[in-house]
């Protein structure tokens, strides 16, 4: 098959990019030229934010089966994309994600896909708010493509290597440092997410059966815990580091915030647990999603980092991720938090 990536150079593109050479598939990326593409495609150059950016894709002859998107900014760009690109491309795949749920976002006990969407959002709008851009890009591939030749994706947390948003290398390398580390607990409580290399698998496979409208793309329920992600990084890095499991309470009452201070983390029995812990992604696993086991994710990407030397690249759009070393040590001594990997340590229960 013929494949266009408009990216295809950094974390998620990029997976998508290598996946397809994987299975023989002609691969054109089109990109601004600031990292290097994987071996084996074609290249072409553009800065979508600037006037006539898309001089270079308007120019080319090419055609494709499908092309991915993962634009993430204002959705006017994916409406210009995908407008020039109707009638060379049989199908227009968006990575949205799940943020374009109205709050709360849809969890376990019917198909997810059918929740409420947020409001406020529009094809043709420039950059508003990340859910409302990304339900944007969804809108323009409907607009353009019509809902049985548009495929979009919504991801949820989405690790691996390559990563450059900063959730698990920011894990690894703090877990390299060694010494205590805050533990947020309880040990045992069941996360979600999807190796990045799971994600373009299960899409390059979606594009393969022509399969069309949204999809939850994420790990299944209870993919790991937070125990075994922490034990991994441990055990990865040959590190020192002693893992102190951290009551909820104690963690939240050092200011520490869910999600971002202690990425991947959230306190359970809570609405945000539920939204982004407790997915149903029966649509998926039903069209074929197969999720690697959480030690392979956490040794590549540690691989990875290690290779690059030890510092991942963070794009400029996002939140940082992590607590400061200072209040860390500062929730450890006020909390206690206990050493020791066995279950009931640290552990307030679910």
């Amino acid at each position: 098959m013929r494949l266009l990536v408009l990216g295809g150079t950094e974390f998620v593109g990029r997976a998508v990019v290598e996946a397809a050479l994987g299975r023989g598939w002609e691969v054109t990326v089109f990109h601004r030229g600031r990292h290097q593409p994987p071996p084996g495609v074609r290249s072409l150059h553009g800065d979508r934010t600037a006037p006539d950016g898309l001089a270079a894709l308007a120019a080319d002859t090419g055609t494709w089966d499908a092309v991915v998107d993962t634009w993430s900014a204002g959705p006017r760009a994916v409406l210009t994309a995908a407008r020039l690109l109707r009638g060379r491309a049989a199908r227009y795949v968006y990575v949205s994600s799940r943020s374009v749920y109205a709050w709360p976002w849809p969890s376990l006990g019917g198909e997810a896909e059918l929740g409420p969407l947020v409001e406020g959002a529009f094809a043709d709008a420039e950059q508003t708010a990340y859910p409302q851009d990304k339900r944007g890009g969804e809108l323009a591939a409907l607009e353009v493509f019509g809902a049985q030749d548009s495929l979009l994706v919504r991801a949820g947390l989405i690790l691996g290597p390559h990563e450059n948003v900063g959730r698990l290398p920011w894990w690894l390398t703090r877990i390299a440092r060694g010494g205590p580390v805050l533990a947020p607990g309880p040990r045992e409580l069941p996360v979600q997410f999807i190796d990045v290399r799971d994600l373009a698998g299960w899409l390059l496979g979606a594009v393969a059966q022509s399969l069309s409208g949204p999809y939850d793309l994420i790990g299944p329920p209870g993919h790991s815990t937070m125990g075994e992600l922490l034990d991994l990084c441990v055990q990865v890095t040959g590190a020192d580091a002693e893992l102190r499991w951290t009551d909820p309470e104690a963690v939240l009452a050092a200011g520490i915030e869910p999600w971002t201070g202690l990425p991947v983390w959230v306190p359970p029995d809570t609405e945000l647990y539920a939204c982004v812990h407790r997915t149903d992604v029966s649509r998926a696993l039903a069209t074929g999603l197969v999720c690697r086991p959480a030690a392979e994710t956490v040794a590549d990407t540690w691989r990875w980092l290690t290779e690059i030397g030890g510092v991942a690249p963070m794009r400029p759009d996002r939140t940082v991720k992590g607590v400061d070393p200072e209040v860390e040590a500062r929730a450890l001594a006020g909390a206690g938090g206990v050493p020791g990997n066995t279950p009931e340590d640290g552990s307030s229960g679910e």
